[in-house]
């Protein structure tokens, strides 16, 4: 109850008063256009009391509009209908009704009304009734800033002016029991109490702020200063869900503990205190806060606990798809932990025991990690141990290891030489900085080689064709540059008797929805009858050499290309594979006695075999050896029968190219659409 209600209930007994000084069974009415009464502004008010002999006084009083600040009550309608008494005791006691229209959340529209005033012990209470809510109050009448509150079933949105003077927040559904104190004065308001909650739901204008659905009981404590609010919690949480910045949490049907302390001044929330404890799921202490737009200032986490996949699937689910890691599988315990400001990250330190994670897309994944691993932006911190049982990258899969660490002025450096057995063969790393706190600039240095890598194992992994032979490299220097890794030196590949080249490797947003990749190929003496055999293209002898320079690919499909594929030393083709050449290159043969020439033979000799293709916005600008009329040559034959393959189609869609392709490695005749 509010020092406005009191001086509505005031200006209601004047009348009553006028009402005994009336002569015998006569009305008083008493009309206003406009009413002030500290905190009340009524518009159009009117009043009766009325003597009924048998049930003695009527009230009746409305207005056309009320504006009651302290409740955040504007243009509300008023009807006030009821019977007033003066009983044995000197309480006066009035029963009725009271009507609301346009009041916030649609409280009182139309609600049972009891309330009696005692001079004599110096108290006065109300009590309202509407459907299955309850409200009552009680309050000295020598200090009408003090109330004691009952509240009953009472729908959370009927609050929402109240809370709407001292929060930018409101709610958006369900229902609440509470016991309260409440005190009012010029500086704000104080209150605390115990409450209920059943299917509570809020939100802020920010939205880092949110609940739905949220059930519970627990203690609160409130006070506002004209300049803020500040809130303490101890609650019992059980079902719903709610946000905290970036914190989600889809709450189990067993009780969650929550205790938190926050501040909020024009939107900006900060967190001084923050505990949770879900038993099976997750348990922190720490502080949180984040400004007016909902920006992230401070996230600290003193300890955590995190049990999976509850952890996970509870309170990490919606955080860790903002990071680009969705649908995780995940099996074990991780405790640490973390902090990070507006800033960026400052610290943080973990220890598992045989934890499992599996990103959904196939991006990564690990099994059996253990150890830790711990890191500061200032000082040194102790040289810790991390190991695993297996760990996948984009589904190349690598073998148990152990690895060493230290971190040292905002460096988490590797100790010594880390060995991965990878696919028959092994990838070092001989050595590795990490600077997590670099927001631009270099976050990651390090150098490794790839040796002995079996190509079969390699193209399997990655659902290709089996090739043979072994992968190798040195990569002298990776870095890691704002979002972007970047590869110094190369990989080289020793497959199909050749060579093929990876130089000048850089890879985007590797953890990201869409990665992009670049890079430049290098192909040397390839052996093309081992080529053509894999791919079942038909048959090519011969040795090709070729490069694919501004390789550029999104989500590992290519965007962009400088292709040039060159077959100089001559060799046999079969009639297979010249068909298959024919029909990519939207070409045809020559005509005449070639055409009927070549039905007679399954294999001819050429002297080069010659495509280009630049990709650039999904078409593919064809080239090969020379320029013929209208078209290009591919294939130039050699001896008898002569051959020679003409291509026509410059321009090619590059879906069609490689469905086209797909085709002819499949064994299916390429069909020109």
């Amino acid at each position: 109850m509010r020092p406005t209600s009191s001086h509505l209930l005031l200006c209601l007994f004047l009348l009553t008063s006028l009402g005994l000084m009336r002569p015998a069974h006569a009305d008083i009415t008493v009309a206003a256009r406009q009413l002030d009464l500290p905190g009340l502004h009524l518009e159009d008010m009117k009043a009766q009391i009325s003597e009924d002999p048998a049930s003695g006084l009527h009230l009746q009083l409305q207005a056309s509009q009320a504006d009651v600040a302290a409740l955040g009550w504007h243009r509300v309608g008023l009807r006030l209908v009821g019977r007033l008494q003066h009983d044995a005791q000197r309480r006066w006691l009035f029963d009725g009704k009271v009507q609301l229209r346009g009041a916030p959340g649609g409280a009182l529209t139309d609600a049972q009304l009891h309330w009696a005033v005692n001079p004599g012990a110096d108290t006065m209470q109300v009590e309202v009734a509407q459907d299955k809510a309850q409200a009552s109050a009680w309050l000295p009448l020598d200090q009408p800033s003090h109330a004691q509150i009952s509240l009953r079933q009472l729908p959370a949105n009927w609050l929402q002016g109240l809370l709407g003077t001292v929060w930018s927040g409101w709610s958006t559904g369900g229902r609440l029991d509470a016991d309260l104190a409440l005190d009012t004065g010029s500086e704000g308001v104080q209150s605390s109490g115990e409450f209920k909650l059943d299917g509570v739901g809020f939100d802020t204008p920010s939205g880092t702020l949110a609940g739905q659905g949220v059930g519970g009981t627990g203690r609160f404590g409130f006070d506002s200063d004209g300049h803020g609010a500040t809130i303490s919690l101890q609650a019992s949480l059980d079902g719903g869900e709610l946000l905290l910045g970036p914190l989600y949490a889809k709450l189990p049907a067993h009780p969650v503990q929550l205790d938190l302390s926050a501040r909020e001044v024009h939107g900006a929330v900060t967190l001084k205190r923050l505990r949770v404890a879900d038993p099976d799921a997750l348990q922190l202490d720490g502080a949180l806060a984040f400004d007016a737009r909902g920006d992230l200032q401070i996230l600290r986490l003193d300890r955590f606990r995190a049990s999976f996949p509850e952890a996970y699937q509870r309170y990490g689910q919606a955080w860790l798809a903002t990071l680009g890691l969705r649908d995780l599988r995940s099996a074990g315990q991780l405790n640490g932990s973390l902090d990070l400001g507006s800033d960026g990250l400052r610290a943080f330190a973990f220890d598992t025991r045989w934890l499992d994670l599996a990103d959904g897309s196939g991006r990564f994944a690990v099994s059996g990690l253990h150890g830790g691993l711990g890191w500061s932006v200032q000082g040194v911190r102790p040289a810790t141990t991390l190991a695993w049982q297996g760990l996948q990258f984009y589904r190349i899969p690598g073998g148990a290891a152990q690895s060493r660490w230290q971190s040292r002025n905002g460096t988490l450096a590797l100790q010594q030489p880390l060995v991965v057995p990878v696919l028959k063969g092994q990838l070092r790393l001989a050595s590795m900085d990490w600077r997590p706190a670099a927001a631009k600039g270099q976050r990651l240095a390090t150098s490794l080689a790839v040796t002995g890598v079996d190509m079969a194992s390699f193209s399997h992994a990655l659902g290709w064709p089996s090739f043979p032979g072994t992968l190798g490299g040195a990569i002298p220097s990776l870095r890691w540059v704002g979002n972007r890794m970047e590869l110094d030196g190369g990989l080289s590949v020793n497959v199909f008797n050749g060579f093929v080249d990876v130089t000048r490797l850089s890879l985007q947003q590797p953890f990201g929805d869409e990665p992009i990749l670049s890079g430049d190929i290098s192909l040397k003496k390839l052996d093309l009858g081992a080529l053509t055999s894999v791919f079942d293209f038909g048959s090519i002898t011969g040795r090709l050499d070729g490069s694919i320079d501004n390789l550029s690919l999104v989500n590992w499909s290519p965007v962009a290309f400088d292709a040039s594929l060159l077959a100089n030393g001559g060799g046999r083709i079969s009639q297979r594979a010249v068909n298959n050449l024919t029909t990519v290159g939207g070409g045809g043969i020559a005509g005449g006695l070639q055409g009927a020439m070549l039905k007679l033979f399954k294999t001819f000799g050429y002297k080069r075999i010659g495509l280009n293709c630049t990709l650039r916005g999904a078409v593919c600008q064809m080239g090969g050896l020379g320029n013929e009329d209208g078209g290009y040559t591919i294939v130039e034959g050699s001896g008898l029968p002569h051959l020679q393959v003409i291509g026509h189609q410059t321009r090619v869609d590059w879906p069609t190219l490689v469905r086209r392709l797909r085709e002819a490695v499949n064994g299916r005749a390429p069909v020109v659409r």
